[in-house]
């Protein structure tokens, strides 16, 4: 049986955690996309990136901890989910919905239309997204990191 969790506000403490979170969910995820041989997880860059982030006034950060670590974060502001991580022993439990949930729930009640960009072939993402009844909008751009994968930008509109 699966502990309940309790999500918490991130704070700079945070930063190597969050990177850490991100990295090993990028790696069991998204190998196929970043070939760790030619494309190492850009770690000091991540951890840059969260340090600024967690900065950003403008941007909900919120974690939930488990004994060995961080098991999920989400980062959101008022028209954007920014980042979701799920480490992969907790995968499938629930963490990921409820991130993105968290997020909604946010923008929904600034009268917002949440939006998000993923990793057209982050597939289990995409599911994910969609399932939740999330869809593309058919904009598309190049990711930050080598080699550049396309992101798509998906919307939720109201139901």
């Amino acid at each position: 049986m699966i502990t309940p969790v309790s999500w918490r506000p991130a704070g700079a403490a945070d930063a190597f955690a969050l990177a850490e979170v991100e990295r090993v969910a990028n790696l069991e995820a998204l190998a196929h996309v970043f070939d760790p041989l030619r494309h190492p997880f850009p770690f000091d860059d991540v951890l840059a990136r969260w340090a600024l982030v967690l900065q950003d006034p403008e941007v909900r950060v919120e974690a939930v901890g488990g004994e060995q670590g961080l098991l999920a974060c989400t980062a959101y502001d008022q028209e954007n989910l920014r980042h979701l991580f799920v480490h992969p022993q907790r995968w499938g439990t629930g963490l990921g919905r409820d991130g993105v949930a968290r997020a909604v729930a946010h923008i929904r009640g600034l009268d917002g239309t949440p939006h998000l960009w993923c990793l057209e072939e982050n597939r289990r993402a995409r599911g994910l997204y969609e399932h939740l009844g999330w869809c593309p909008t058919g904009v598309t751009r190049e990711a930050v990191w080598p080699p550049h994968p396309v992101e798509m930008e998906y919307s939720l509109t109201w139901s």
